[in-house]
Parts: structure tokens; sequence; C-alpha cells
């Protein structure tokens, strides 16, 4: 009935291009086919482990695999809606360049930014992802989610608490869509501003190679990026994983990396940095597996 994969390499699902198998992947045609599936899982095996995975980036996928279901949400909830009052309904699997374009296109200002995030507005609000001083949840008012039972929620805003790149939020949920509250503005400029952002990405950031974003959060009134620098691990390399020469704080994978390459290179940057300047950097990317 469901089309899956099984024991599906995981490694075409996210951006740093490493990771083992999934037991399980699906990816749904439509909303019903989630809801039917998810209903059927829980009937099951209802401590499934199920991970949810947009464009796979901020995502390292070990070299294990998963042990469990994991549903793509890319290319399935593409759906962008205008309703009343500058609101905008933009399904999880939207990518995040994509919804910045299509609001700015309209005159509808404030997620400029997002042009910049290299995931789903799904990733984004489960990440409370940010850039250029804007972040997702600035612009929420609120959000539809599916359970582990296919149940679909609509949930106010106050039923979310979101912090610096991460969200508490209802157990055993995943977003679905949210509807984003924007401002009127000038098109021409929010246009402008998004060439500008992307311009300046390309300058600063490592785009041409498999990488998955910013690696860590930035510490209190300093940049992960300085610190990383100041440690001079810029061309730091473990197997085929490496640091950016172009920018500290983005690891990439030039040389056919596993993902434990890339995951001893995360320790190893903690520890060094820790070692001198006092400081733990946090994570910013997840771990599967």
């Amino acid at each position: 009935m469901f089309d899956l994969k099984y024991n599906q390499s995981l490694s075409d699902y996210n951006s740093w291009r490493v990771g083992g198998p999934a037991k399980c992947l699906f990816q749904p045609k439509n909303i019903e086919e989630l809801k039917s599936f998810l209903n059927q899982l829980f009937k099951s095996s209802p401590d499934e482990k199920i991970f949810w995975i947009g464009l796979g980036s901020n995502l390292l996928i070990r070299d294990s695999g998963f042990d469990g279901t994991v549903i793509i949400t890319q290319g399935t909830f593409n759906q962008i809606t205008v309703l009343d009052n500058n609101i905008v309904r933009i399904e999880a699997g939207v990518a995040c360049g994509t919804a910045a374009r299509f609001c700015a296109r309209l005159g509808l200002t404030g997620i400029e930014f997002l042009a910049g995030v290299p995931g789903t507005i799904g990733g984004a609000l489960a990440m409370n992802a940010g850039a250029h001083g804007g972040e997702t949840w600035q612009y929420v008012s609120q959000c539809e989610s599916i359970d582990r039972k296919g149940n679909i929620h609509l949930r106010p805003l106050s039923d979310y608490q979101p912090h610096y790149r991460h969200v508490i939020r209802p157990a055993d949920e995943w977003f679905t869509a949210a509807y984003f509250k924007l401002i009127p503005g000038d098109k021409a400029e929010s246009l402008e501003k998004i060439k500008t952002l992307l311009a300046h990405r390309a300058a600063t950031q490592p785009i041409n190679l498999p990488n998955c974003g910013s690696v860590f959060r930035n510490p209190p009134n300093d940049y992960a990026a300085r610190l990383i620098e100041a440690c001079h691990l810029k061309g730091f390399r473990i197997g085929g994983a490496a640091v950016s020469t172009k920018h500290a704080n983005f690891i990439i994978n030039d040389q056919n990396a596993t993902a434990l390459d890339i995951e001893n290179l995360i320790t190893h940057i903690q520890q060094v940095v820790k070692d001198k300047f006092n400081i733990a950097l946090i994570r910013e990317v997840q771990i599967l597996g």
C-alpha cells in the first residue's frame, strides 16, 4: 500500500552526503497518506523510532544508520498559501529560500533572512533557524503538526517555547505547516535584500562543497567561528573532513569523509576551544544514529 524503502542509505538525504541506512524510509505523497501511514505504524509498532528529514542540513547521520523509520518531507509538503491579514501558510517541506523569495515577490517582508538558511521550513521551525539578526519564530503565529497516531493539530504560539536554536514543543509531534504573520513592504527592496544576503553567503561560506551549515551555536557575546579560527583550526583535517578555510564554523566533506571523521572533528574542535578559552561550544548540528 505504501511505497517503503528498506535499508536505504541516507547519504543522499543529507547535505554532508554521509551516513548509513535507515531501517525504513517513507516519502508520503500527501498529508492523507502520511496520516494513514502513521496511524498504521502506531497500531503495529507504537514504540517505533521516527525521524523526519527535509533537506538534511544541520544533520549528521552516523555510519551505522538509523534503526527506525525516516520520513522525507521535501518535495511533498511544498504548498504556500496566502491568507488574509498578511498571513502566509507555508508547509514544512518548502525550502527556506523558496519561502523567502515567494513572500518577497508579494511585498510581504520579514523572512528575507531565511533565504540564507539551507533547509526547509520544518527544520527552521524545529531549531528556530536564524541569520542576519532574524529568527524563524519571530514571525510564526500558529503551527500545524501531526502526532504519532496521525492526528493533525493546529496549535497556537503559546504551545511552543522558542529559544536560541531550539524550540520546546509538544512531545511526539512533528511540524507539517506554519502560519507566518508578515509585514507589508517594498517588493523591490525585499528582493534586493535577499540578493545581497545570498551574495554574502556565497562569498563567506563553502556552499559548493558538502556541509551542514553552521556546526556550532554562537556562545553569548561571541562567535563560534572567531573562537575556532583563533585556535588556528581553519583547514584542520581528520580523514576526509576538514574545517573550512572560508568559514571556520563550517566542516566540509571534500575527500569522501565518513560520518565518524566529521564527528571526531567536531569533538576535536570542542576540546581545543575548551582548552584555550574555557568555552564549551554547543553543537547546532543534530546527530542521528
